[in-house]
């Protein structure tokens, strides 16, 4: 298999609508049609509930982590780093669902998952501690973006890491654009389970 087929296959991996298909195969329910509307894991938890969500969410993270192992699986010669971006690129603008996708936290932490679980492990207590003192789901998940740039400039000497976080991060920061201004509004929905 190419290199350009190991990240096709990543992108249309990463393009899997698991919210839009849980949603329509187990409760009749196009989940883009409420909450958000958004494809992700919080806006399936919010609508549909707990079962749901983190279906939804385990599916999201792991296939991140798949797309990041394409490479060895196939023995192709394509950082795992790098198809795993692929994957999240395919997550946030998926072929399969008119190019509305989710905000790239799941499968962004999918993809450490398989390269960096230390870090992985790390970012899921920053993403639950903020969650816990904050309430904002939207604020966890980019405050444990910052934490991951952070973490590997100061942590590592893995530049491939330090670039593809930094490039998740950004993806992450840019996808809620939207929940940046509620928060500063004050108008950001907050979890009620913590």
């Amino acid at each position: 298999m190419t290199k350009a087929l190991i990240l096709i296959f990543a992108y249309l991996l990463g393009s899997i609508p698991f919210a839009l298909v849980v949603g329509k195969l187990g409760y009749g329910v196009d989940i883009r049609e409420h909450g958000s509307g958004n494809l992700g894991g919080t806006n399936t938890f919010r609508v549909l509930g707990v079962k749901a969500g983190l279906i939804v969410t385990i599916a999201d993270i792991l296939k991140g982590t798949l797309a990041a192992g394409l490479p060895d699986l196939f023995s192709v010669d394509v950082h795992p780093l790098l198809a795993g971006l692929f994957a999240v690129i395919g997550h946030m603008y998926p072929i399969f669902a008119g190019f509305r996708g989710g905000k790239a936290v799941a499968t962004s932490a999918g993809v450490l998952l398989f390269y960096s679980q230390f870090l992985f492990v790390t970012l899921i207590a920053v993403f639950f501690i903020v969650l816990y003192i904050s309430k904002y789901v939207s604020l966890s998940s980019m405050l444990a973006g910052v934490y991951a740039i952070i973490y590997t400039i100061f942590f590592t000497d893995d530049i491939p890491l330090m670039v593809i976080v930094s490039l998740q991060a950004a993806f992450i920061f840019y996808r809620h654009r939207a929940n940046i201004r509620r928060i500063m509004n004050k108008t950001e929905p907050k979890v009620k389970w913590l």
